[in-house]
């Protein structure tokens, strides 16, 4: 018997559109607490049916666990047919619960954090728009509505970075965002065709999810320009996810998003936009399983961006952006588990990582909010002292990301790097010690860079002038609680996935096996499909090898974590002024990291200058060339027209004019004949008689 809540996984999707559409349409005409209501409501309600479901897919055997529920056909263009459906599986049930229940969260901070502002409904209304996009993207059955989703998210991304557009800065972020990420989804669109192309080519006419995947070995020959057509369909994926995941070269946009509201970071870094790519390669796991070279690809790519971003955030002054480039270090983590196809493993450091870096977010804003909104950290220091609340959650936060044991980002982090290290790669042999020795320098950056935040932020002697420091005060309950709720989640979120080495059964692999086949482990093959190398094949038997490895590879990222919480305490704690004579010791490399390697400037030379170079240049075409033709032509024709009407007037008219004038002195001359007196016409009928008389004797 199937779960009744499968005819109303629809309801998920509509409730949080409802919220943004009454919120936009009506919300500035009602009061406040109406809009608070409508807005978390909606999205708690999302959250409740949710839950509903997936406690539904526990009671299914693991072979059955999936609902789909079928609106009706959206689609339908000769043998192409989609419909508007839902389905709810492990991923997207995991999904579902990270979104709504995140996003819950989040909406109730925005209650007391957006308090004063004026455009409360309107901020509202695009949070909620925001969710009913990701539901959208998580929910879809097919890769139409995924898309959908996928450019919803970014249209939703741009709305709130730019949410007080009046700034031109914030304006001007929001349409950076929009446009990086428009690059990807240009990438993300050929790989549609290209895979619609291929499918169709071998009579499956569907972008369907299910039906791709039991249909994804009729594939392996199929060749495009000389590449398998799986390698190349997912590598232009991936170039999708690198724009909405923010990685290495499309990561530029999220420090920038910073310019939004609080909250809008929050919901942005931990439960929507940025994990879309990562869940996207986890729904097309069958294809990406075909495709070693592209997995090879994301591997690399994920940790580039992780050590690249790592190294940036140790520098930054501004708490809001060391955490944006935490955000693109850690996603660097979850596409690097990706790459090596330990899926469920990316997907577990995905779920952990929203609970604490919303919460590391929202106390960032907790902060910024008693600072007068000083976000800079130099002009921070002691405030744990007026902030209890902030400050012991977000130290939770900060032990959970660094990966200290017993906190969620231990077990999601270390299993990250021992499937890195333990899963052979069919392409290059060494590449798992050196991802294991990029996530490990990794591990000691992030303790290094959180809790040197920590030290600046709430310990010392607070360095804001005194008006600030009179103003410094706990945040309300509406913020305080849900920073504790996600507290409360930093530590228990990581217990789903307690690995066997520690004598757990890593409950969320087996929840997720019916998805990634055989837990995501490695190379674990997904049913019908086989991987191009037998190397490759060989990656899930590998992840089963010794325990002494596995725990001395933990032992090490505790010590290394340990060392770069110690360098932090040393530096900004015990000596304070040896951070400054340091980076005036190795002024290069300093001044190349705080300017994040001029990246920005990069792309400002090379792309943006030359756009509008070429911009100029052709606004010159167009003024010189075209309207110089153009105007032109116009003289000539002024010309013309003037030579044309002085011989209209001279020639034409005066030939006319002079017509008239004879006709008319003629006239006026034979009018005299007529006189009226009938004695004058006797003589000249008389007269006429007798000239004619005369002609006749004449001739």
């Amino acid at each position: 018997m199937e779960p009744w809540v499968k005819d109303y996984i629809w309801v998920i999707v509509l409730l949080p559109l409802i919220g943004a559409a009454f919120n936009g349409l009506v919300g500035f005409k009602l009061d406040k607490k109406v809009v608070s209501w409508v807005g978390c409501g909606t999205v708690g309600a999302a959250f409740a049916i949710g839950m509903v479901a997936f406690f539904s897919l526990l009671q299914l055997s693991p072979q059955h666990r999936h609902l789909t529920n079928h609106l009706y056909t959206w689609i339908s263009v000769g043998k192409l047919k989609a419909d508007a459906a839902f389905l709810v599986d492990p991923l997207s049930a995991i999904m579902i619960l990270v979104v709504t229940g995140v996003g819950l969260v989040i909406h109730v901070y925005s209650v007391g954090y957006m308090a004063h502002d004026k455009s409360y409904w309107r901020f509202f209304s695009h949070l909620n728009l925001f969710i009913f996009f990701m539901l959208l993207l998580v929910l879809g059955d097919n890769l139409f509505l995924f898309f959908v989703g996928w450019e919803g998210v970014g249209l939703c991304s741009y709305l709130l970075i730019g949410f007080w557009y009046t700034e031109k800065y914030n304006a001007v972020c929001g349409m950076k965002a929009f446009i990086v990420n428009r690059i990807g989804d240009f990438g993300f669109i050929i790989g549609i065709f290209i895979l619609f192309w291929a499918m169709a080519g071998r009579g499956v006419w569907t972008l369907n999810f299910m039906e791709l995947q039991e249909n994804a070995h009729l594939l392996a020959d199929v060749k495009l320009w000389g590449v398998g057509v799986a390698t190349l369909a997912t590598l232009f994926f991936f170039v999708g996810a690198a724009g909405k995941s923010a990685q290495i070269p499309l990561y530029v946009w999220l420090p920038d998003a910073m310019a939004g509201p609080t909250p809008v970071s929050a919901l942005i870094h931990a439960a929507t936009m940025v994990t879309a790519g990562v869940y996207m390669i986890g729904r097309l796991n069958f294809l990406y399983l075909m495709a070693p070279a592209t997995l090879t690809v994301v591997a690399v790519g994920g940790a580039a961006t992780a050590i690249l971003a790592a190294s940036i955030g140790t520098v930054q002054n501004d708490i809001k952006r060391v955490l944006a480039y935490s955000t693109i270090s850690q996603l660097g983590y979850m596409f690097m588990a990706m790459g090596v196809a330990a899926f469920s493993a990316g997907i577990f450091h995905l779920m952990t990582h929203a609970f604490f870096k919303a919460l590391l977010f929202l106390g960032a804003g907790s902060v910024i909010h008693a600072m007068s909104d000083k976000k800079d950290m130099r002009e921070m220091g002691g405030v744990r002292k007026r902030m209890p609340v902030t400050f012991w959650t977000f130290l939770v936060a900060t032990l959970a990301i660094t990966g200290i044991p017993g906190f969620a980002g231990f077990f999601s982090k270390d299993e990250i790097l021992w499937m890195a290290a333990s899963t052979p790669n069919p392409i290059f042999e060494n590449l798992p010690s050196l991802l294991w020795i990029v996530g490990f320098l990794v591990a000691g950056l992030t303790a290094f860079y959180m809790f040197r935040l920590m030290f600046m932020t709430f310990f010392g002697e607070c360095r804001a002038d005194e008006h600030t420091k009179s103003h410094i005060h706990e945040s309300p309950r509406a913020m305080t609680v849900p920073l504790v709720v996600l507290a409360l989640f930093s530590v228990l979120g990581g217990y789903f996935g307690v690995p066997a080495i520690l004598g757990g059964s890593n409950r969320i692999h087996n929840f997720l096996a019916p998805v990634f086949g055989g837990g995501g482990a490695g190379h674990a093959l997904s049913p019908g499909v086989t991987l191009v190398s037998t190397a490759a094949k060989e990656g899930a038997a590998a992840v089963q090898g010794s325990h002494g490895l596995e725990v001395t590879l933990m032992v090490f990222s505790v010590i290394v974590v340990l060392a770069g919480i110690f360098v932090a305490n040393f530096m900004y704690r015990k000596h304070p002024d040896y951070p400054a004579r340091l980076a005036d010791r190795f002024q290069r490399v300093y001044r190349a990291v705080l300017n994040k390697y001029y990246v920005d400037e990069f792309y400002h030379i090379v792309f943006t200058a030359t756009l509008l170079r070429i911009n100029a240049a052709l606004a010159w075409f167009d003024d010189k060339v075209i309207d110089g033709i153009v105007n032109g032509v116009g003289w000539i024709t002024r010309r013309f027209s003037s030579v044309n009407g002085v011989f209209d007037n001279l020639v034409i008219d005066g030939m006319v004019n002079g017509l008239a004038e004879s006709t008319i002195s003629a006239g006026g001359r034979l009018r005299k004949i007529q006189s009226g007196r009938i004695q004058t016409y006797l003589y000249y009928v008389l007269g006429g008689i007798l000239i004619i008389v005369m002609i006749r004797l004449v001739v």
